[in-house]
C-alpha cells in the first residue's frame, strides 16, 4: 500500500515537473512573464523619476527670456500667418454642396485591437481602414514595415501614407486643421477616416497620463453628438463624444489620414475644397491655431501655440516657428507638475521644434530636446524614437561631435532598419551600409 502511494506522489511531481518545464520554454509563457516584468520595472523606475517633472529647458536665448503670452482679443498684434490668401491664379476644387444626413455609419471594416503589442495603434487603425476597401492583410503585416523595431515608440501620419502609396493598391492623402464638418462630410461620402490625437489613457506603469492615438471614425450621430469609432485601444464602435474628440484632436493639430482608391482622389480633393491644396491647409490651419491661441488657456493654450509653431515649420518660416514653439514650451513649465495633465511625450510624436531650432542653427537646443525631453524620458530602457535619433545627431554633426552623431544615426537604425534619412546622414560622413 505504502509503495503504490510512493509511485503515483512520484509520478505527479514528474509530471509537475515535465509541465513546469513546458511552461518555462513556452515563447507564450516568456513573453507573458517578460511583458509583466518589464512592467514591473518601469513602474519603478517611474516612482523614482516620474517623467513629467522634466521641464522644457534650453541653454540659449529660447523659453528663460520670453514672457507669457498676453491673452487678448485679436487684434493686428496677432501673430501673422504668412501668405493667407491664395493666389488668384491657382484653382481650387469645389467642395461638394448639399445637406449631410444626420447619421451614417459605414460597415465592412475588419476591427483589429492593440492589445498584447507595443504602440500598435497605427498598424491596427490602418489596417482597419484598409480592410473597408478590401484589404486582407492584418496589423502584424503593416507593422513589420512602419515599426520594424517592436518597441518603436511612434508611427507618423506620413509612414501609414507611405505604406498605402508603396506596398498596396489604394492611395491616401493627410491634412491638418480639420473640424467636425469636414470629418462628417467624409464619412457621408464614404470614406473611413484616421484622426491623430492625444486621450489619456492609463500606461504600462498604471498612470493615467497624455499620449498620441490614432482613431478610425466609421459613421456619426448628430443626435447623439457622437461619431463612431473603430478604437484600437477601447473597443469596436466605440462612441466618441464630438466635444471629447476636438479636445484630444486639437494636441496633433487636428492631423487626419484619408484612404481611397486611386482613382477616387480627385473625388476626395474636391470634399476637402480649399484645404486640397497642402500649403493652403497649412495656412489656414496656422490661422486655426492662432484664433485659439487668443481663446484658450493652460493646456489647450499650450497646444495651440505647438500648432501654430508646427504649421510655421511646413511653411518654411523656422524663425516665426521656433518662436512659437518657445512660447509653447514656456507654457508647458506654468502647467502643474501633474502627470494627468503634462503631455511630456509630445517629442515622440511630433518633429516640429526640431526642424524650427536645426534651421534657426540652434543646435544645442536641438540636442537638449532630443535627450531631455524625448530619448530620456522613456522609461523602459527602449528609447526607439528614430526620429529624435536623427535630428539630434544631424545637431551633432553640426557643433563637430561627429563621433557622436555616428553613433545616434546607427541606434537610429538599430530601431528602425533602412531608415532612409539616417542612412543618407551615414553617407555623408563617408560611412555606407
Amino acid at each position: 500500500m505504502f509503495k503504490s502511494k510512493r509511485n503515483i506522489l512520484i509520478l505527479i511531481t514528474c509530471l509537475i515537473l515535465i509541465l513546469g518545464c513546458a511552461l518555462v520554454f513556452s515563447a507564450r509563457v516568456q513573453e507573458w512573464v517578460g511583458w509583466h516584468t518589464a512592467q514591473a520595472l518601469v513602474w519603478l523606475k517611474v516612482q523614482f523619476d516620474p517623467p513629467e517633472e522634466v521641464a522644457f529647458t534650453s541653454p540659449g536665448d529660447s523659453t528663460q527670456s520670453l514672457p507669457l503670452p498676453v491673452i487678448t482679443t485679436p487684434t493686428s498684434s496677432a501673430p501673422d500667418v504668412p501668405g493667407t490668401i491664395q493666389p488668384e491664379e491657382t484653382v481650387l476644387p469645389t467642395v461638394t454642396t448639399g445637406s449631410l444626413p444626420d447619421f451614417v455609419e459605414l460597415d465592412g471594416i475588419t476591427y483589429f485591437s492593440q492589445h498584447n503589442r507595443w504602440s500598435y495603434c497605427g498598424p491596427a487603425n490602418l489596417a482597419m481602414a484598409l480592410s473597408y476597401w478590401g484589404w486582407e492583410g492584418t496589423h502584424d503585416d503593416i507593422a513589420h514595415v512602419v515599426k520594424p523595431y517592436p518597441k518603436d515608440k511612434s508611427v507618423m501620419p506620413y509612414e501609414l501614407v507611405d505604406y498605402i502609396q508603396t506596398e498596396t493598391d489604394l492611395d491616401a492623402l493627410t491634412r491638418v486643421g480639420g473640424d467636425l464638418e469636414l470629418l462628417k462630410r467624409l464619412i457621408a461620402s464614404g470614406y473611413p477616416v484616421i484622426v491623430e490625437k492625444g486621450p489619456y489613457f492609463r500606461d504600462i506603469s498604471y498612470r493615467i497620463t497624455w499620449m498620441g492615438h490614432y482613431q478610425l471614425l466609421t459613421g456619426y450621430n448628430d443626435a447623439k453628438a457622437i461619431f463612431i469609432a473603430q478604437d484600437s485601444y477601447i473597443n469596436a464602435d466605440y462612441e466618441q463624444e464630438y466635444a471629447a474628440m476636438v479636445d484630444e484632436w486639437r494636441s496633433f493639430n487636428y492631423t487626419y489620414v484619408v484612404v481611397f482608391p486611386k482613382n477616387e482622389r480627385n473625388d476626395v480633393l474636391n470634399l476637402l475644397g480649399e484645404n486640397s491644396d497642402e500649403n493652403q491647409n497649412y495656412r489656414l490651419a496656422a490661422q486655426k491655431a492662432v484664433d485659439e491661441i487668443y481663446s484658450l488657456e493652460g493646456l489647450n493654450q499650450f497646444f495651440a501655440w505647438f500648432n501654430y509653431g508646427t504649421n510655421l515649420v511646413y511653411l518654411r518660416d523656422y524663425s516665426g516657428a521656433a518662436d512659437a514653439y518657445d512660447q509653447a514650451f514656456t507654457l508647458y513649465n506654468e502647467l502643474p507638475n501633474d502627470n494627468t495633465l503634462r503631455p511630456y511625450r509630445i517629442l515622440w510624436y511630433e518633429t516640429g521644434p526640431y526642424y524650427a531650432y536645426y534651421f534657426m542653427a540652434r543646435y544645442q537646443d536641438v540636442i537638449d530636446l532630443a535627450t531631455n525631453n524625448s530619448i530620456d524620458m522613456v522609461r523602459d530602457d527602449e528609447p526607439a524614437l528614430e526620429e529624435s535619433y536623427y535630428w539630434r545627431g544631424r545637431a551633432k554633426v553640426a557643433v563637430g561631435e561627429q563621433e557622436g552623431a555616428i553613433e545616434d544615426f546607427m541606434t537610429c537604425l538599430m530601431y528602425h532598419a533602412g531608415f532612409n534619412p539616417c542612412i543618407e546622414e551615414l553617407n555623408a560622413l563617408g560611412i555606407y551600409l
